[in-house]
């Protein structure tokens, strides 16, 4: 098997899982671990991890010029884009997070055309303006009343916040990508998330009964940890280093499908006109802004 046809793999093995994880995450929260207290249980788990896998890699120095760049990718892409997602999960539903995370590469179109100077075509111009549209519908029109869900407008609106946030690190850590090691990479970026989200998220940590927790939470906790954390980080980079982002990019477009059908079946969460209705408009957006690949930006 060729290491293309293995990057493939690796990019629908990651998306399969973050959409799976929109329903498996919301489904212990916030009964036996509140959303911050789950990001530490996140960032902790990978750091740790990945400081063990790298024993395996090639032993890299980060030049000290680019700390500050690490610094920053590591603040949008496990930090705020984190936080801003689980206690979105927790106010909101599975399905809405399922759609609105494929705004993300309309967000990564804007901040090309910001700080790489890329041309907004009209398709460009017409996707970013369907995508917002379908997320803003799902925020403004998308409110149910649900016990699970308290604060379906709000939470919609950190869902758009991780994926602005999650879009600004992928334009962000380009350059680090090319530079470094996957491993090398991850160790550090999970390894300072660990310290700044340390005092957002301890609280929350120290309110998690282990001793009562049943069986099924254990195990929904370590595929989030495991898998949704650790694995598709590193079948992401491993994608990237076989294949254009753009490529990587377009396997987005999965994650509401597998979302909306492992809800549906898990009896997780159920389809409104709004719902259908918004994630046509979100999908078709990001199929036009994204339908050319860009030339001079891979984390597209």
């Amino acid at each position: 098997m060729s290491r293309r046809t293995l990057a493939i793999l690796a990019a629908i093995g990651a998306t399969t899982i973050y959409g799976i994880n929109h329903t498996v995450a919301k489904g212990v929260m916030p009964t036996y671990v509140k959303p911050y207290g789950f990001i530490m249980l996140r960032v902790a788990g990978a750091a740790l991890l990945f400081w063990i896998i790298s024993l395996f890699g090639p032993k890299e120095k980060i030049e000290k010029r680019d700390w500050l760049r690490i610094l920053v990718c590591s603040i949008l892409g496990m930090v705020i884009n984190m936080l801003s997602f689980f206690k979105g999960l927790q106010l909101s539903t599975p399905i809405n997070s399922a759609v609105l995370v494929t705004i993300t590469p309309i967000i990564v179109v804007i901040l090309s055309a910001f700080f790489l100077s890329e041309r907004i075509t009209l398709n460009k111009g017409l996707g970013v303006f369907l995508g917002f549209a379908g997320a803003l519908g799902l925020i403004l029109f998308g409110a149910e009343v649900r016990q699970d869900a308290p604060n379906i407008p709000l939470g919609n609106f950190l869902f758009v916040l991780n994926a602005t946030s999650y879009g600004a690190y992928l334009t962000v850590v380009k350059t680090l990508i090319e530079k470094y090691h996957p491993f090398t990479l991850m160790k550090w970026l999970f390894t300072i998330a660990v310290i700044i989200n340390l005092p957002i998220t301890l609280p929350e940590v120290m309110e998690i009964q282990w001793s009562t927790m049943p069986l099924w939470a254990y195990g929904s906790i370590a595929f989030v940890v495991i898998g949704t954390t650790f694995m598709t980080y590193l079948f992401n980079v491993f994608a990237l280093t076989e294949l254009k982002a753009s490529t990587v990019g377009a396997f987005v477009y999965m994650q509401p499908l597998v979302g909306i059908l492992f809800a549906l079946f898990s009896g997780k969460d159920h389809l409104t006109l709004v719902k259908v209705v918004a994630t046509a408009f979100v999908l078709v957006g990001v199929y036009l802004a994204s339908k050319r690949a860009k030339a001079g930006l891979k984390n597209d």
